[in-house]
């Protein structure tokens, strides 16, 4: 039997979680970009307004443009956690917080520079012939303020602690068994916190939302990352089998092990 070069498995490993690091970084500076926009789900399915009675009202799937990454987000935080441990976790929390923030900083200074007055003229009429100003158009949707990168900031590392601490509560719980229990758990409870802070700091307490308002969407935004948290299951069990092969199960084990007791 070939006994794995040392060298070629820390290869591997780093490689990995390169790999790892980008697509969760690169999703959550995304999700937190568009975050702004709120759509309607019911308009895009081309269904009626839902009207769930939720706490004496009725509220409609209203979301953040953010949901469409944030699911890979959750993903990819587990599986960081799965084998890489809490520190490769919180490591890459730490890192994508600092690049939200110096993202929200250079567009806020791209809204501040002067506008070419050709570009305004070629873009003076929306689609519908209206009278446009798209300077005024590019400030309102990507420079929203102090609030939005505060409120995302904070719900953002809130969100990624907790899920962490319960994803590493768990594992000790259930060992190497029940990856759905403890990625679904983790994801649930820290996306109850991430839901609510962002849009409550964001909207509430540096925007013109009310409590109502601040309730409705958030609800809405957790009862959709709670769906698509368990509709995703199943990938996390794919991802495990495609990082076992390339790592060799027994490192695979072992990265696990580790991680689980560091």
């Amino acid at each position: 039997m070939t006994i794995p070069d040392t060298t070629t498995q820390e290869a591997k490993r780093q490689r990995l979680f390169l790999l790892l690091c980008g697509i969760f970084l690169t999703n959550a500076l995304i999700a937190e970009i568009i975050g702004g926009k709120i759509f309607s789900v019911e308009t895009l399915l081309g269904i009626p307004p839902a009207q769930l009675l939720i706490g004496g009202q009725r509220l409609d799937f209203n979301m953040t443009a953010g949901v469409i990454n944030w699911p890979i987000v959750f993903i990819t935080s587990d599986i960081i956690n799965e084998y890489f441990g809490r520190k490769g976790v919180k490591r890459i929390s730490y890192l994508t917080a600092c690049f939200i923030a110096y993202a929200f900083i250079t567009i806020l200074v791209s809204t501040k520079l002067p506008p070419a007055q050709f570009w305004l003229e070629l873009n003076n009429t929306d689609s519908q012939g209206n009278v446009f100003n798209i300077n005024d158009a590019f400030s309102k949707i990507f420079n929203q303020g102090l609030g939005i990168m505060i409120g995302s900031i904070t719900a953002f590392l809130l969100g990624q602690l907790l899920d962490v601490l319960v994803f590493s509560w768990l594992r000790r719980k259930t060992g190497s068994r029940f990856i759905w229990l403890r990625a679904t758990g983790s994801t649930m409870f820290s996306q109850l916190v991430d839901s609510f802070v962002v849009i409550g700091i964001a909207f509430y307490v540096f925007g013109n939302w009310d409590l109502k308002l601040v309730f409705s969407v958030g609800t809405i935004n957790y009862l959709y990352k709670g769906i698509v948290a368990i509709l995703l299951t199943p990938l996390l069990y794919v991802a495990h089998y495609f990082i076992d092969s390339y790592l060799g199960k027994e490192y695979a084990e072992e990265l696990s092990h580790k991680a689980a007791h560091e």
